[in-house]
């Protein structure tokens, strides 16, 4: 089965405040349901608070990151899955749960993964 990201930027869920704690019940509910499906493999919010650093393979740590993902922030999940039809079905209940579309990505097949 193929592993498949489904994400959306951090600016493209507006919610009112009075709203927020519902996006979040609807959310959480369809983890569940991917975890109870069984195809749940990881999933979660980037820390926008903790900036990005890059770690060199002598071990050297920069502040910043590689211009082409400055702004990686958001909401990720990532699902093991029988077919891109199914990563869309995911993908719609996730952007009907969070009030945004969602983007999918398939990640190369790697069988030590």
């Amino acid at each position: 089965m193929t592993k498949y990201l489904i994400s959306f930027p951090s600016g493209a869920m507006v919610i009112p405040e009075e709203g927020l704690q519902a996006v979040s019940d609807a959310s959480h509910a369809v983890v569940q349901e991917a975890k109870d499906a069984g195809v749940w493999v990881f999933g979660g919010g980037i820390d926008e608070s903790v900036p990005p650093v890059m770690v060199d393979g002598d071990g050297a740590v920069t502040e910043g990151t590689y211009p082409q993902t400055s702004q990686l922030e958001g909401g990720y999940a990532v699902l093991e899955l029988p077919s891109r039809e199914a990563a869309l079905t995911w993908a719609a209940k996730f952007a009907a749960a969070c009030r945004c579309a969602q983007e999918v990505r398939a990640f190369h097949y790697d069988p030590a993964s």
